[in-house]
């Protein structure tokens, strides 16, 4: 458990005086994801610790340094949990890079984002200046919600030296259903399932498969279980935990390619994308991983035509916009932005969108 507030926050200052632009990692487990950023190295690999836990009250506040292993294992030592289930993609991944990126794993839909439930930051911003935003409790949101703004900025705005985050109760007992359908109608049964009282944690659509994964009181689970295997032909899988630590790690068949995977939001109600290439469906139908040959400016095209986006996720030419241009409405806000934030443009340049 150690501090480096104070040597992040003098390296910063002096960046902001020499007008030097800045690289911030943590465990680097997230440098394929964003633009390419260069720059002086400021690292918060070594900013450690838990600051402080009350298991009681459900809040916890962590230095930026942490990592996901370390607080699961608080955490779970309390039968507590992180809700919004971040990935790692790698055994000492942080919690800076995961609240910096904004990562939420296969529960998402069903609990929240992980911006959901930050409370409060504490941040150096590009003048070197030490922010505190927020609080510790949920009802502290008075004013501008500054401290959720670091979510998904990618460390455009500020370094997060410290995060407070509400965590939850883990769920009793957790089942997975399996299930045979084609796209669409997985797309129809997920959504009609998700507006019921159901206790749906995760869903997943891969090679003609819907995965449905259930989490409440045992009795609760086993019951609406078999109520689902009933009515659709499902069937419950043996290895559930191992196959969405599979999902949310990246670690499934699906991910291992060398074709390029476009990240796909869309409305979760759309029928399948019209393409050809094989895909694998999450968050009820709102996140549509595709592996193709096609440019992601063909399927931009045709995924914002339904309301959606497309980030270029894995295995694109690095001269590729990673995330999906902005609107000039947009660009303004995230101009303005970047300029109170970050007024010297120090802190990863480039890293969210090329031209901020």
């Amino acid at each position: 458990m150690t501090d480096q507030s104070k040597t992040i926050q003098q390296q910063i200052q002096n960046a902001f005086e020499n007008k030097t632009a800045c690289r911030i990692i943590g465990a680097n487990s997230k440098q394929f994801l964003g633009n390419e950023s260069n720059g002086e190295t400021v690292s918060t690999k070594n900013h450690t610790g838990v600051i402080s836990y009350d298991a009681s009250e459900l809040v916890m506040t962590v230095r930026s340094g942490t990592s996901l292993k370390e607080i699961n294992d608080v955490l779970s030592a309390n039968n507590q949990s992180l809700p919004f289930e971040p990935p790692g993609f790698s055994y000492d991944a942080t919690i800076g890079g995961t609240i910096a990126c904004n990562l939420s794993g296969p529960a998402r839909p069903y609990t929240g984002a992980a911006r959901d439930f930050v409370l409060g930051t504490r941040i150096i911003n590009g003048k070197g200046e030490d922010c505190r935003f927020g609080g510790q409790v949920m009802k502290n949101v008075a004013g501008y919600d500054a401290s959720r703004l670091m979510s998904g900025a990618y460390g455009t705005l500020g370094v997060i030296l410290d995060v407070s985050l509400k965590v939850l109760p883990t769920a009793q007992t957790e089942v997975t259903i399996k299930i045979e359908q084609p796209v669409d109608v997985a797309i129809q049964t997920i959504n009609q399932l998700s507006t019921k009282n159901l206790p749906i944690s995760a869903s997943c659509y891969f090679d003609k498969h819907l995965y449905i994964r259930l989490n409440s009181s045992e009795q609760n689970t086993l019951a609406v279980s078999k109520r689902i295997c009933q009515q659709t032909s499902g069937v419950e899988i043996e290895n559930s935990k191992e196959f969405w630590h599979s999902i949310r790690e990246q670690e499934h068949e699906f991910f291992k390619t060398e074709k390029s995977i476009a990240r796909i939001s869309l409305p979760s109600t759309c029928n399948n994308i019209n393409f050809d290439d094989e895909q694998l469906i999450e968050w009820g139908g709102a996140l549509r991983w595709l592996k193709s040959d096609l440019d992601i400016a063909t399927i931009r095209d045709q995924v914002q035509k339904l309301g959606g986006h497309a980030a270029a996720y894995k295995n694109f030419e690095s001269h590729i916009e990673f995330f999906q241009p902005l609107d000039a409405g947009l660009k303004t806000l995230h101009q303005r932005l970047k300029q109170g934030f970050d007024p010297a443009g120090i802190l990863n340049p480039g890293r969210l969108y090329k031209e901020l």
